[in-house]
């Protein structure tokens, strides 16, 4: 990552803390410090991107730094609204579309890549 894209992360990020915590839009989260980078999160981001245009899901897609638990990068924050924030560890591309349909559509988390609190 160069300078120009850790800046465009941090007014992301910063921005994205302006969103009221009980927004009306669910939001997902990436991890994206250099853990995560070095785990894949780019391809999790950009398939994250793909799968909620193809499924027409109006959720907040927002790239974030290091999330502190390196051995379980790419992580990935699942908030919905009027549920509790779900965080998934290890995920990938393949699980990227079923965390999308089975979570964000029919808010019923995916429990094996759920991690524990």
């Amino acid at each position: 990552m160069n300078l120009q894209e850790l800046e465009q992360l941090k007014q992301t990020a910063l921005a994205e803390k302006q969103l009221a915590p009980d927004s009306a839009q669910p939001r997902i989260t990436v991890g994206m410090g250099t853990c995560g980078i070095k785990a894949g999160a780019r391809h999790v981001f950009q398939a994250f991107g793909e799968e909620l245009k193809q499924v027409g899901c109006d959720a907040v897609l927002v790239p974030v730094g290091c999330k502190g638990a390196c051995s379980y990068e790419p992580l990935v924050e699942v908030k919905l609204p009027g549920l509790p924030t779900v965080l998934y560890g290890n995920v990938d591309p393949e699980k990227v579309k079923h965390i999308v349909r089975q979570h964000l559509m029919k808010k019923q988390p995916v429990h094996e890549w759920v991690l524990p609190a």
